[in-house]
């Protein structure tokens, strides 16, 4: 089969959603974000059992308990990967597998948003079904091998977030605990609270926003909620923005949030800093002399 070219007027008029992650400190109100979605076109996979605080939400939930069902729906809401082998997870087969047990996929297409809640637990899920695995125990002595549950965990988060990623015409919301810790110079940084490194490290490759959901002093000096959006920010979080619309911190509504991002794009000297900075001057420059 020949690989098709995409003209660009195709590819403008695509229906894209938007991927992104969303982390916060505990009671910054993450899961409350959901409050901001429309009810009828969201569905909620609720896996910290923490929808205390959306009672009385009227949208529909999903409640994956292990890690294959994890798997399993990312393959259904995903659709297949014909690059994939059949004996691989979100292959073809293993979509087929997952449409009989969900049923048609064609009752998902009301949904525009998938609101995950949280990483944070998918990460323990997957690392619980990845220590019971061969690649967990030594070939040599059969006990366990600590190094190989995390190396089988992070390729299977990736390649989790990956499969969820290519769902085009959907949103993936992921949410997520953010950890504040010191580096080895005694400096506060903060990581978003994932089992193992690699996870953390190449989310923000995937996904298209990376939003710290955090508490700012407005200019009356009152805390208030707002999403951090741009990676240049002096408190330190994390963020991303890769539509380049979104301002320095925006207000913590994903809908008006998602409008804005698929608004107009802005001008490319707004969205990217073009021109180099001016060289500081060195400090205690004596003053040049010119030999009479």
């Amino acid at each position: 089969m020949a690989l098709r070219i995409i003209s660009a007027e195709e590819r403008l008029a695509e229906s894209r959603g938007i991927k992104a992650a969303i982390f916060g400190g505990s009671g910054q109100g993450k899961t409350s974000l959901l409050w901001t979605l429309p009810a009828d076109r969201t569905i909620f996979m609720d896996l910290e059992a923490g929808d205390l605080a959306v009672e009385g939400w009227t949208g529909d939930t999903i409640r994956p308990r292990t890690w294959q069902e994890c798997r399993d729906f990312a393959a259904f809401i995903g659709g297949p990967n014909p690059a994939l082998r059949d004996d691989q997870p979100y292959s073809p087969a293993h979509y087929a597998s997952a449409c009989e047990q969900f049923g048609d996929p064609a009752k998902l297409d009301r949904y525009e948003t998938l609101f995950v809640d949280s990483i944070s637990v998918a990460g323990r899920l997957c690392f619980q079904w990845c220590r019971g695995q061969s690649e967990a125990f030594s070939e040599k002595s059969g006990k366990p091998d600590i190094r190989g549950a995390y190396g089988l965990h992070g390729r299977e988060m990736i390649a989790w977030l990956t499969h969820l990623q290519h769902t085009r015409g959907k949103n993936i919301i992921f949410v997520g605990i953010l950890d504040e810790k010191l580096d080895d110079f005694n400096r506060k940084v903060y990581v978003p609270q994932i089992d193992g490194s690699k996870t953390g490290l190449e989310l923000p490759g995937i996904v298209d926003e990376v939003l710290t959901l955090t508490a700012i002093k407005d200019e009356n000096g009152q805390l208030r909620r707002a999403l951090v959006c741009h990676t240049l920010n002096q408190w330190g979080y994390p963020a991303k923005d890769r539509s380049g619309r979104l301002d320095l911190i925006e207000e913590p509504h994903l809908g008006r949030l998602f409008a804005k991002i698929r608004g107009p794009a802005r001008p490319i000297a707004e969205r990217l800093q073009l021109a180099l900075p001016a060289p500081e001057a060195p400090e205690n420059t004596p003053t040049p002399t010119t030999n009479q």
